[in-house]
């Protein structure tokens, strides 16, 4: 890492030369945005997917997203320590290539069952589109200017799954939902062509590691051993499960329970903006309020906003202004928790920034999924499973944070292993 002084407002790594700051955020969101983009222009084709399959059940559906998170999640444990090997460049590479690849498959799909094939293997890529990311921000910068960095990449990214719904809907119109994967795939090239282009190797050859099995679980042991990563990582993972619970059941609740049909996206995107705002925000405060008292006080309002939930599931009085008004305080507060969360789990990895990275999308992925999947297949035509499912999820993962900083929130302190 070139950066001296990491955590002061201005310093700009030299790392990701020839790119200037600017063009450097962008294009790391613009990678970490193939998976977002994946997953919710999806979400308006579902209906004609399953005319076309003729899938009988509608919650069976969800498994066009939740498989694709399981290429997703299973890929990173083997990305990182491939990208500390061999470097950044090539595996980014070649996971846009085969990102690229499955969308041509699922384009001319013959069957339900290849389609999750071309699903899973585009989560595959995109596995190595998000470690690869999250590690070249690693080498670049440390502290408050990694949380601060990584926060700009998920404002700028975070705006595709504010659209992507509305575009999904609106390719419907225009074409059928095979016109989607063309997009996707579009998408893809021109990234792969950016990246290829601008993007630098960010590791340099000194630092690169062994990939002799003794060298990787030694890897594997220093970031799964160490108290802030791996606590931050359990917290992380099932805070996104209340999310994953959400995108798996947005469509069904929106047309089922709300009757918003063709204009559910609408609602979709307004909650999704809570998490753009709040990446804004973050990047703007965190040098002056600390990681940790931005993501503890976040956490304490996803808590009080998820009580709320629960009892205006229970009371029977759950408007939509008010099922969107708590959505967007929830999703603000997942914002500013899931960038600062990512940034302390891996803070005191930069020696293996590849590996723990792989490791933590790992776990924090297929965390997710899990507590995601249970909750949106108890999906009965009622809010009352989300609404459970996501209350239990606030509370665990604030007792994980409880344990991992030993009771002491919202201050910065020497954390050890």
């Amino acid at each position: 890492m070139t950066d001296i002084n990491a955590d002061a407002p201005l310093a700009v790594s030299s790392t990701h030369s020839p790119m200037k700051f600017g063009e450097f955020v962008v294009v790391i969101a613009s990678i970490m945005a193939l998976n977002p983009l994946a997953m919710d222009i999806m979400l308006p084709a579902l209906p004609h997917i399953g005319a076309a399959f003729k899938v009988p059940d509608a919650n069976h559906l969800q498994t066009v997203l939740s498989v694709f998170l399981l290429g997703f999640g299973v890929a990173q444990f083997a990305i990182g320590p491939l990208s500390d090997r061999y470097g950044r460049r090539p595996i980014l590479l070649g996971g846009m290539a085969v990102y690229c690849a499955a969308s041509v498959l699922a384009l001319f799909a013959p069957s339900f069952e290849i389609l999750l094939l071309a699903r899973l293997l585009q989560g595959v890529g995109t596995a190595a589109t998000r470690v690869i990311a999250v590690s070249i921000v690693r080498d670049c910068y440390a502290g408050g200017r990694m949380a601060s960095v990584m926060s700009l990449a998920i404002m700028v990214f975070i705006s595709v799954p504010v659209i992507a719904p509305s575009f999904g809907q609106a390719l419907m119109i225009l074409t059928e939902w095979r016109g989607i994967f063309v997009v996707l795939m579009l998408y893809g090239l021109l990234t792969l062509a950016w990246s290829a282009w601008r993007m630098p190797e960010t590791l340099p050859v000194a630092k690169r590691r062994s990939l002799a099995i003794r060298d990787v679980l030694y890897a594997y042991r220093q970031t799964v051993s160490h108290r802030q990563t791996i606590g931050y990582g359990l917290a992380a993972g099932i805070l996104q499960g209340a999310l994953f619970a959400f995108v798996f059941t947005s469509q069904q609740v929106f047309t089922e329970i709300f009757h918003l049909g063709p204009y559910f996206p609408l609602a979709f995107a307004s909650i999704a903006f809570g998490v753009a705002a709040a990446s804004f925000f973050n990047s703007r405060v965190v040098h002056r309020f600390g990681m940790r008292a931005l993501s503890h006080g976040a956490l304490l309002g996803f808590v009080t906003a998820g009580a709320a939930m629960l009892l205006a599931v229970v009371t029977g009085f759950v408007p939509l202004w008010l099922f969107i008004a708590l959505s967007m305080l929830m999703m603000f507060a997942f914002g500013l928790m899931f960038s600062n969360f990512t940034a302390l789990a891996m803070e005191p990895q930069g020696h293996i920034a590849g590996t723990a990275s792989s490791l933590y999308g790992t776990l924090t992925t297929l965390l997710g999924i899990a507590i995601g999947t249970v909750i949106g297949q108890h999906y009965d035509g009622t809010l009352l499973p989300f609404a459970t499912g996501l209350f239990l999820c606030t509370l665990t993962a604030f007792a994980v944070i409880l344990v991992v900083e030993k009771g002491r929130l919202f201050k910065s302190h020497k954390m050890v292993s």
